[in-house]
């Protein structure tokens, strides 16, 4: 009785710090459909999907000054986060500013990517939280999405008839370039388009995120 009242109330306050983190009341979390609008029908984004090559994207980020990654649950399913950490520290090695830019709900439960990095051995002082890093996509030569969908996607800030409409999210959107490793075109856990992959400044780099990450690393070397 006892196990199962900590199991219970330790599976309530996950609850409630992700109903918190995605700015939905805890009635809304646990009954309400995402994806489902209530009968109005958001409008798909427009424009296509522009894929790119490993390459061209090492050559981006060697030469960028800032790079912001954004991990989500795509990185936990690829189990990347060791390729994701080489990758940042040869970046590291070239004088690029890089940091880990997380969201409070990426991944499957709260701190759920900061357990991860902590894993691969990525330093405490280059992982920031939404609120840390959010002013610094602006500035950021390239963000790279690895497996992070709903967390950062630009109707959460500009389409009220989206599911997701008053969502914190990652400004990956308002960097130079924003790259999205990503398996295919699949939607993320809300079911709904992101606009951020349709945008002028999004390419998209379709792989699993272990092995895109490792391609990434051939890229940087061979510069």
């Amino acid at each position: 009785i006892i196990a199962g009242t900590v199991v219970g109330a330790a599976g309530t306050l996950l609850t409630q710090l992700m109903a918190k983190a995605m700015n939905r009341s805890l009635g809304n979390v646990l009954f309400a459909g995402f994806g489902d609008t209530g009968g109005v029908a958001a409008e798909g984004p427009d424009g296509s999907m522009k894929a790119i090559e490993a390459t061209d994207v090492g050559v981006m980020m060697a030469f960028a000054n800032k790079v912001l990654i954004v991990p989500g649950y795509g990185m936990a399913v690829a189990q990347a986060q060791h390729k994701v950490w080489e990758l940042a520290q040869l970046l590291i090695s070239r004088d690029v500013d890089v940091k880990f830019a997380i969201h409070p709900v990426a991944g499957r439960m709260p701190g759920h990517m900061n357990v991860l990095l902590a894993e691969a051995g990525v330093p405490y002082d280059i992982i920031y939280d939404e609120n840390e890093i959010n002013s610094e996509f602006a500035t950021a030569d390239v963000a790279l999405v690895i497996g992070a969908n709903d967390v950062v996607n630009p109707s959460a800030r500009s389409d009220p008839s989206s599911p997701i409409f008053g969502m914190p999210i990652l400004n990956a959107d308002k960097a130079k370039n924003c790259i999205v490793i990503k398996r295919g075109q699949g939607t993320g856990f809300s079911g709904i388009e992101n606009a951020l992959f349709f945008l002028d400044n999004t390419r998209m780099l379709y792989g699993d995120g272990q092995a895109m990450a490792s391609e990434l690393i051939s890229a940087v070397k061979e510069l």
